[in-house]
């Protein structure tokens, strides 16, 4: 899994011209990309990370802030662009197997008592955010434990 995370001041998501999701306070937005190696496990554990970088103002977490997650599903973070012209899809999980693992990682980030917000997985969206810094990172779950899979 991959995560693309924004520090915000505030953010909204909109699908077909309604809110679905909304920080109005400083939170991180999470782009979650699932690809087609990805478990439950890793889910957890991304979520476990994503709750606890220390990345918010003042060095704080998700957690030890009480600050709120939007997550929005983007299997475009596994696109392959190294051939042609046009992106490969091919490591991108399909719906089916990406949805569950898009929700075993909100449902685990809210175990750890972070409120989560949403974009509607698989859905064209419009995500509009204030990145306050601008400060943005990336998590893979393939850097998190041990060797890289083949």
């Amino acid at each position: 899994m991959r995560a693309v995370l924004q520090r915000a001041t505030s953010a909204t998501v909109t699908v077909e011209g309604r809110v679905t999701g909304r920080l109005d306070s400083p939170g991180l937005v999470v782009l979650l990309g699932v690809s087609v190696q990805d478990t439950e496990a890793e889910a957890v554990q991304l979520a476990e990370k994503v709750a606890h970088l220390r990345i918010l103002d003042g060095e704080d977490s998700l957690v030890g802030a009480g600050a709120a997650a939007l997550v929005v599903s983007q299997f475009t973070l596994y696109g392959d662009v190294r051939k042609g012209r046009r992106p490969s899809w091919t490591r991108s999980a399909k719906g089916d197997q990406a949805e569950p693992l898009y929700e075993r990682f909100i449902t685990a980030l809210e175990a750890l008592g972070v409120p989560v917000e949403r974009g509607v997985f698989g859905a064209v969206m419009d995500v509009a955010l204030v990145n306050s810094g601008p400060f943005t990172v990336w998590v893979d779950s393939e850097d998190l434990a041990g060797p890289r899979r083949g």
